[in-house]
């Protein structure tokens, strides 16, 4: 399978990651109700939504288990899926639009939205 070969080719990211970030792109596109290109603080911030959605406050935790350090990693991971032909990307696409998006630290830990139970 694709993925198994992009871990292969990149073992710092786990296979279960590159599922993640497919999931989360569905996600976003579903969220938006059409068909269209999604930017990569579009696909970040919905990456961000699901961990927080699936995990709660492990999501950092596991991310960084799979090799998800940063929204810089997450561009790498979606160049890597452009190259094998999973995903497709505009010309004016580039890694660097993932770089710095936000701080998993703060994003997961320090901002964690805890809810109290009433």
């Amino acid at each position: 399978m694709v993925l198994d070969r992009l871990q292969e080719r990149n073992p710092r990211y786990h296979r279960i990651a590159y599922d993640f970030l497919l999931d989360a792109l569905r996600t976003v596109i579903a969220g938006l109700g059409e068909r269209r290109h999604i930017s990569g603080q579009e696909l970040a911030d919905g990456a961000r939504r699901l961990a927080i959605e699936r995990f709660g406050p492990l999501a950092r935790t596991v991310l960084e288990h799979w090799g998800i350090h940063s929204t810089d990693d997450l561009g790498e991971m979606v160049f890597a899926l452009v190259e094998v032909g999973v995903l497709t990307k505009q010309e004016e696409d580039r890694p660097e639009d993932f770089e710095d998006l936000y701080d998993f630290e703060e994003v997961f830990d320090h901002n964690y939205p805890w809810t109290v139970a009433s």
